[in-house]
């Protein structure tokens, strides 16, 4: 079933959101603003777009796997979750970065993509002595011989 999103545009000079040609069910985002960033600058750089998300959905933001590429830009806190209830007038998406380099990012560059999530349904944890499961290994052991 196809949910509808209403979404809010700070401005006209950026492209619509859209899905990435085909290629994938993330959609991405853009600079709204001109960013410039020196060698260890933070910055939250907005991407120009405020949304209502359905109510149990949450969206998940990450950098483009060209983003440190292109710009030398990283994610700060690894990954941005954005829940249904950041849906006002004012709260504008945005990208916190930290720069490893000296960078301009310009109006409408691709920097971010994100994805709608159904949010983690309700659990409750049985504590236990022993789970009865065989041990792998270790944490970081998969692919070791």
């Amino acid at each position: 079933m196809t949910k509808k999103i209403r979404i809010k545009y700070f401005t006209d000079r950026i492209d619509r959101l859209d899905y990435i040609d085909g290629k994938s069910d993330w959609i991405d985002l853009r600079a709204s603003e001109e960013v410039a960033l020196k060698a260890g600058d933070f910055k939250m750089i907005p991407l120009g777009v405020a949304m209502e998300l359905p109510e149990g959905y949450e969206a998940h933001l990450l950098p483009r796997s060209s983003t440190f590429k292109n710009w030398g830009l990283l994610l700060v806190n690894s990954a941005g979750i954005v829940d249904n209830t950041y849906c006002g007038d004012n709260d504008m998406w945005r990208m916190p970065v930290y720069a490893t380099r000296d960078v301009t990012v310009h109006v409408n560059d691709r920097i971010a993509q994100f994805r709608i999530i159904e949010n983690q349904p309700k659990i409750q944890f049985e504590e236990v002595e022993s789970l009865g499961n065989p041990d792998r290994g270790g944490f970081g052991s998969t692919g070791k011989n």
